[in-house]
């Protein structure tokens, strides 16, 4: 008689990746956090709204000058893609920065956000200011 006496190992594994999928996940969290927290920071926003989701979003979008209410596209699949990368650019040229700045921090974020919250960038107030 073949008795089964448990898995083959492969649940070790899978509790291994899951770990470091966890462990990546939270810093991953805690530094985009911190990121946008220092850019909310140089907009004179607390350090502390760069952690709390939707709101640092929220946040975002008023230090660029859009209406708050493009938090609601935001939640829309397909059409927050194309707020983001409006949002990227605004963001960008409310730092003095050009088109090219918000297009690196709508697709390349691990490296335009960064670039924007410690380098030398000063906030010059909303981009956008007709309220559109």
């Amino acid at each position: 008689m073949n008795e089964y006496t448990g898995g083959d190992g492969g649940e070790g594994f899978i509790a291994m990746f899951l770990g470091a999928y966890l462990v990546f996940s939270v810093l991953g969290y805690l530094f985009f956090g911190f990121c946008i927290g220092k850019i909310l920071e140089k907009a004179g926003k607390p350090l502390w709204t760069g952690f709390v989701p939707i709101y640092n979003l929220l946040l975002l979008i008023e230090i660029v000058g859009r209406p708050t209410w493009w938090i609601v596209l935001m939640l829309i699949p397909f059409v927050n893609f194309v707020i983001l990368i409006i949002v990227s650019i605004d963001l960008a040229k409310s730092f003095g920065k050009d088109v090219v700045w918000g297009l690196l921090i709508a697709f390349v974020s691990v490296i335009g956000l960064p670039m924007l919250a410690f380098g030398d960038a000063t906030y010059q107030g909303p981009s956008v200011t007709s309220g559109s």
